[in-house]
């Protein structure tokens, strides 16, 4: 017996049962009328003058670190894509050999998340703007360089083949043959991560880099929850606006969404295209120059101090299985939540459409309140701990993946759906087996990659909940025990490559 598709979706749900007998004995008693304060500040956010102007100037340093981040991660990753495609080097020299020592060396930096570069850096650099950007853009331009890279190889290659036996150039058949299918790909690609970007230069903002992320979490420390609704709305405001944008030019463009199904539009892309690159260069210069950003500071680098034998046996003394196993149930536990509560949550609401508005703007919240201020927020009421950082990190990515299966099932056909709901059956019944069985496995298959983020982002939360790796990291970084941070970053390193390589295998099975 096979477990039908549009039920699988819902398999990852089952965590909630645990959860919901667990979650009792969490609650310490107190902050529940800060809770209250809190969803009641929603409704009167501050409009003080003083706070607004703050606020704004924080916005403002969020938003440029986002976009100069962005485009310098989409370069590099492009250039780095390039030089480790195996199409190319096969091309042009005969040899792949190249682009897989290239991957391999790039799957390092890759591995270790935004805030763990930030940290680092601001202990080599110091507090300076560009500590944000370059946190932000090491491993984002890795990631980008892996899916151009992965795009670019699987394209068919019969009219390269076609170009080479007629005699073109390597260089002119791969720019002439590869180049235009896969502009789609990039473009698309490239606006997600415009959006990811976003929310990972409100997270540095949290952890001192500046932005609106600092004012954030200033305001929930003081319970000043007023002037934290300001901020969050504003955010609200930006991410929407910019998740708006980029819908309609995928649209324009007649780019795939995430599910791979084309968005109606007359893909409308060339000239278009170059124009919104050519304004990109002086608007990044223009940002870089508002930050304050210097190149010639990055040069001046504070040394480290030296490490002795004793340090490395302490260091190897921590408690690595405890550490390593509470990080790996922490993945577990927020990819279930996120993954299966996501379908659960829009079978519930099926019935009543005006249920719907609400759920969207539920998840665009989960989408850009930083997982280490849930965390924080969650602590009024409950005891730090795995599920508390679950709890945390799996309401960001319920946010995400919620988005997603929005978009993929207003995109599918409702032939399906409306058909089992002209033989009576019931509005839940005619989503599940209508829409999300054309979504399953692609949903799914999508949910394996963020099970691979989210194991990435454990570090963030674990910082906040006192949990996993993060907690000792932060401890590791408070006393400067550079022999600890060495082998936390390795540890690191090695699990987010195997559950890189684990979610490729299950992305392939299911697709």
């Amino acid at each position: 017996m096979k477990i039908a598709p549009p039920l699988q979706v819902l398999i990852p749900a089952g965590v909630i049962l645990p959860l919901a007998l667990v979650l009792p004995g969490l609650c310490h008693g107190g902050g529940w009328e800060l809770i209250g304060a809190f969803a009641e500040a929603a409704l009167h956010p501050s409009l003080d003058p003083v706070v607004v102007d703050s606020l704004l100037r924080g916005l403002g340093v969020t938003v440029g670190v986002a976009l100069l981040s962005w485009c310098l991660s989409l370069l590099l990753g492009l250039l780095l894509g390039l030089a480790s495609s195996r199409l190319i080097w096969s091309t042009l020299s005969g040899t792949a050999l190249p682009a897989e020592l290239l991957r391999r060396f790039l799957a390092i930096p890759r591995s270790i998340h935004e805030l763990i570069w930030g940290l680092l850096l601001l202990q080599v650099l110091g507090l300076q703007p560009a500590v944000a950007v370059l946190a932000i853009v090491i491993p984002y331009g890795a990631l980008v360089a892996r899916v151009i890279s992965d795009q670019l190889d699987a394209l068919p290659d019969q009219t390269l083949k076609a170009l080479l036996s007629a005699g073109s150039a390597g260089p002119a058949a791969l720019l002439t043959a590869m180049g235009p299918p896969l502009l789609p790909g990039v473009v698309s690609y490239g606006g997600y991560r415009l959006e990811c970007a976003l929310r990972s230069a409100t997270l540095l903002g949290v952890f001192g880099l500046g932005g609106l992320g600092n004012e954030l979490l200033l305001t929930l420390q003081s319970l000043e929850f007023r002037e934290l609704w300001s901020g969050l709305w504003l955010l609200l405001a930006v991410m929407l606006s910019l998740e708006s944008l980029i819908r309609a030019l995928r649209q324009r463009w007649g780019l795939a969404n995430r599910f791979g199904q084309a968005q109606p539009g007359v893909g409308r892309q060339g000239r278009e295209i170059l124009l919104l690159l050519g304004l990109l260069l002086p608007l990044m210069l223009a940002i870089s120059h508002s930050l304050g950003i210097e190149p010639a500071a990055l040069l001046h680098w504070q040394p480290l101090p030296p490490l002795h034998s004793q340090h490395w046996q302490e260091a190897l003394a921590l408690p690595w299985g405890r550490l390593i196993g509470n990080t790996l149930l922490l993945t577990v536990l927020s990819a279930c939540l996120a993954v299966g509560g996501a379908p659960l949550l829009l079978l519930l609401v099926a019935p009543w459409r005006l249920a719907q508005p609400l759920l969207r703007l539920l998840w665009a919240l989960g989408r850009l309140w930083p997982p280490p201020l849930t965390a924080l927020l969650l602590l009024f009421v409950f005891k730090p701990g795995i599920w508390t950082a679950a709890l945390a990190l799996g309401f960001h990515n319920l946010g995400i993946l919620g988005r997603l299966l929005l978009e993929g099932a207003e995109s599918c056909s409702g032939a399906a759906e409306d058909a089992l709901h002209g033989q009576g059956v019931g509005a839940r019944v005619a989503l599940l087996y209508g829409r999300f069985s054309a979504l399953a496995r692609s949903y799914l298959a999508y949910g394996a990659y963020r099970s691979d983020v989210i194991l990435r982002e454990t570090v963030v939360v674990g910082l906040m909940a006192g949990t996993g790796l993060g907690t000792q990291l932060q401890e590791s970084l408070s006393s400067f025990a550079w022999d600890q941070i060495a082998l936390l970053l390795v540890a690191y390193a090695a699990l987010t490559l195997v559950g890189e390589d684990l979610s490729d295998r299950a992305r392939r099975r299911l697709l």
